[in-house]
């Protein structure tokens, strides 16, 4: 006779369901914080990199404006709002550009600290990069 409630077999299909959505989905919530991360550091080099290549054109002199940085990375703009630090949301990470003849800085804060581990990048002058 069959009661109003589940059977053993119902509840272990059921289960089994829940865990092999499980199973799919955590690889991928787990990566796309990873992914952020990879991008953000990314993003950075290649600011860097074109702070460095600008300083190597100019007799050592670093870009003072965002303005000059754009003729060495065409997508400064996206992520430097100006020189002096304010900051550009893009994607999951708050971008931040110091620029001055001198050197620079340049930072990748999470938009949401704490995150899947999310932690705050930082590029300066000589192409130093360092997790904070």
């Amino acid at each position: 006779m069959h009661g109003k409630g589940f059977i053993l077999v119902e509840t272990i299909i059921v289960l089994a369901i829940i865990v092999l959505l499980a199973v799919i989905a955590v690889p991928y919530l787990t990566t796309s914080g990873e992914k952020n991360a990879l991008a953000a550091k990314e993003t950075l080099r290649k600011l860097s990199i074109a702070a460095e290549n600008y300083a190597s054109s100019h007799s050592g002199a670093y870009p003072a404006s965002v303005t000059e940085l754009t003729g060495f990375i065409s997508s400064a703009g996206s992520y430097c709002a100006d020189a002096s630090g304010a900051t550009t949301i893009s994607g999951e990470y708050s971008y931040a550009c110091n620029l001055a003849a001198s050197g620079y800085t340049f930072s990748a804060s999470p938009v949401i600290a704490g995150v899947n581990k999310k932690i705050t990048y930082t590029a300066t002058t000589g192409g130093v990069f360092k997790p904070e």
